[in-house]
């Protein structure tokens, strides 16, 4: 058997990348760490949206159901043989245990029957790199604002695999303070759009919500915010749902841009990149397009597509680590709080 273990990191290598942290089962096969050949997401939406939220035991079955398919759709659809794979990289935290277990023993397995290295991955760290994959002419160093429903951290990213967390939240992550206002004005799950598409109609100077910490430093909190939004509703139960999903994602977003251009101001970073599932915001990406270009900032916006979890981000992510660090040792555990 040829040996593959440690081969040459080459920029027409292939990677398959495995993605499984939470509710979304995906594969990817990218080139060289910036070319996607193939991007497959199965979504569990409808299966956790009768609960309300992610449920851990459920996720990981359908993990379990879904990921052999949407490896096979992966591959074929880049049309890159299995004997030219590369390395195959998984998300080995942070997230669900259960669910993350099922994504790096497959990427193991099959590491070992291709004869390839194994990646592990950082969920946080992958996240990082999908504004790089939208738009490749990305000049470093940046600020990245990472926002997502389990983390909101501010990053200064000087080269890929390279990067300090300059801010993070101190409660609430931007994406569960969506999520818990979204559930207690009745709207659907998840939170995130279920607000943008409110607050369509709604007006964002209706209500003087807070803008907790946003002169501060670069650390967050929206813990505040959300208690707020439910003590001005019960104190004014004929309140207009669209003007508090306004309101309330005005003030979300308010602070959110005023951290990453304090970030980018105080680090001298030519750009900003946003990533994570909130990345996805109309608001947030119209306003700190807006500021940040005014201010001389190349604000570069990941596509839906890649806001949200996939495997793309972690492939991208896996061909930089392999590069820089080498194969990850086959005893890696997942680590469901693995920080960046």
């Amino acid at each position: 058997m040829t040996d593959r273990s440690s081969p040459t990191v080459s920029d027409e290598m292939p990677v398959l990348g495995i993605e499984t942290s939470c509710d979304e089962t995906a594969a990817a096969v990218v080139v060289g760490g910036r070319q996607i050949l193939s991007s497959v997401v199965s979504s569990q939406v409808d299966i956790h949206a009768r609960y309300g939220g992610v449920v851990p035991e459920v996720a990981s079955r359908a993990h379990v159901e879904l990921l052999t398919p949407v490896i096979a759709e992966a591959l074929i659809e880049s049309g890159v043989p299995d004997a030219e794979i590369g390395a195959v990289a998984a998300t080995h935290g942070p997230g669900l245990i259960g669910a993350l277990l099922v994504g790096v023993a497959t990427a193991k397995a099959l590491a070992l029957v291709w004869d390839v290295p194994f990646v592990a991955v950082n969920h946080l760290e992958a996240h990082l790199h999908a504004a790089l994959l939208d738009d490749p002419d990305v000049e470093l160093p940046v600020v990245v604002l990472l926002a997502s429903g389990g983390h909101t951290l501010v990053v200064a990213m000087d080269a890929p695999g390279s990067y300090e967390v300059l801010g993070g939240t101190l409660d609430d992550a931007a994406g569960e303070a969506f999520d818990k206002v979204a559930r207690y004005l009745g709207l659907s799950y998840p939170g995130g759009p279920a607000i943008d598409e409110a607050a369509t109609t709604g007006d964002p100077t209706a209500i003087a919500f807070p803008r907790s910490m946003i002169d501060d430093g670069l650390d967050l909190s929206f813990s505040g915010l959300k208690t707020a939004v439910i003590n001005h509703c019960r104190r004014h139960p004929d309140v207009v749902t669209a003007d508090v999903a306004a309101s309330f994602q005005a003030a979300v977003v308010d602070v959110l841009v005023a951290k990453a251009l304090r970030a980018a101001e105080q680090t001298g970073a030519r750009g900003v990149c946003l990533g994570g599932g909130v990345a996805a915001n109309s608001r947030l990406r119209r306003v700190l397009t807006e500021v940040g270009e005014a201010r001389g900032l190349r604000v570069s916006l990941p596509t839906p597509a890649m806001c949200t979890d996939n495997a793309a981000m972690v492939a991208a992510a896996g061909w930089h680590r392999l590069r820089t660090d080498g194969p990850s040792p086959l005893d890696t555990g997942a680590i469901p709080g693995l920080g960046l």
